[in-house]
């Protein structure tokens, strides 16, 4: 077996393995609120760290105007509890007729 093979088995049963304990160990540990609010805030960063990576990059550098803002275009119609369909579609919309009216 090659070395890349065995790496490949060892991430998957650790993966597999890393998903398994939560399940199994949910209701017999009980993390403090204040760890529960932590990593809470942190799952919103995360998100929040990703949709602005791929709103506004592009090959390592400035996506143009456009695509950030067709993401507020969606953005702001999801928070306003738009249906998803209508969310992405306006995002779409928004960003191909900036970029149609020339904005980068």
């Amino acid at each position: 077996m090659s070395g890349a093979v065995a790496v490949i088995l060892a991430l998957a049963v650790g993966t597999y393995a890393f998903r398994l304990v939560g399940p199994l160990l949910h209701g017999r540990v009980e993390l403090p609120s204040r760890v529960q609010e932590l990593l809470s805030a942190g799952a919103v960063v995360l998100l929040v760290a990703l949709l602005a990576t791929g709103a506004l990059t592009e090959g390592g550098g400035f996506a143009g105007w456009a695509r950030p803002a067709g993401v507020l275009a969606g953005g702001l119609l999801a928070w306003r509890r738009a249906p998803f369909a209508a969310a992405v579609l306006a995002a779409a919309t928004t960003t191909a007729l900036l970029r149609a009216a020339g904005v980068p």
